[in-house]
């Protein structure tokens, strides 16, 4: 049995170009299906978050026509309400890398608000990927790629061929225009190869150790290839 940390927004909220807030969180299929394929498999999710405050969930990603109909939807709600390891995070900065065999981050817009500059968070995937340790981002997860510097100033992940959500799609979703910034341009500015793939399409990337999935579509692919890796 592996022991696999998720590391989650603790934001519920992201902030807009003209300083408005937009409600937010995690985008629940992104934590909820490679939470079932890896509970499935025999293993232990441990979830931790900055401060160790309960993750909030997008909204959106719980309605019906997010989850493929009213039936899902309940399912998926019920699933983020009643979950354990959702329901008791610990806090980042008590996370001991040694205890765990990889490392998750899902996505949602939450990422770019905290995990894009929280220091705890770059330090440990930092030492993720230093230390050869499985680590599987998903969509707007990336983000967290971003405060992953290390002490010469370089991005951690500098020329790793990775995915995130894409600027296309993030025009697709009405969100681009709205924004700060765009993570496929943040990341590519950090110095990482961003592969983009047909927007909403499944598409995941495997470079090393490091396993990338584009959107909530490749949420189900990007766990099957991490279950790989703890094979």
């Amino acid at each position: 049995m592996a022991k696999i940390l998720f590391v989650m927004t603790g934001a519920d909220a992201w902030t807009l170009a003209d300083g408005s807030k937009h409600r937010t969180g995690f985008w629940a299929d992104e934590a909820i299906v490679p939470y079932e394929a890896f509970k499935d498999a025999g293993h232990q999710v441990v979830v931790a978050t900055p401060g160790g405050v309960v993750s909030p969930v997008d909204p959106a990603s719980l309605a019906p026509e997010a989850n493929g109909g009213v039936e899902q939807a309940a399912a998926v709600r019920a699933l983020v309400e009643t979950a354990a390891e959702f329901r008791s995070p610990m806090a980042l900065t008590d996370v001991r890398l040694d205890d765990y065999d990889a490392v998750y981050v899902p996505g949602g817009h939450g990422p770019m608000e905290d995990l894009a500059v929280d220091a705890d968070s770059g330090r440990l995937l930092t030492r993720a990927v230093t230390a050869g340790v499985p680590l599987g981002v998903v969509c707007h997860g990336p983000a967290a790629l971003l405060a992953a510097v290390g002490a010469n100033g370089a991005n951690a992940f500098a020329g790793y061929r990775i995915t995130a959500f894409t600027n296309a799609e993030e025009q697709l979703a009405g969100s681009a225009a709205k924004a700060r910034w765009l993570l496929q341009d943040r990341l590519t500015e950090a110095g990482l190869q961003v592969e983009v793939g047909e927007p909403w399409a499944p598409h995941v990337e495997v470079d090393r150790h490091v396993v990338t999935g584009q959107n909530p579509a490749s949420s189900g692919p990007l766990a099957a290839e991490l279950l790989k890796k703890l094979a």
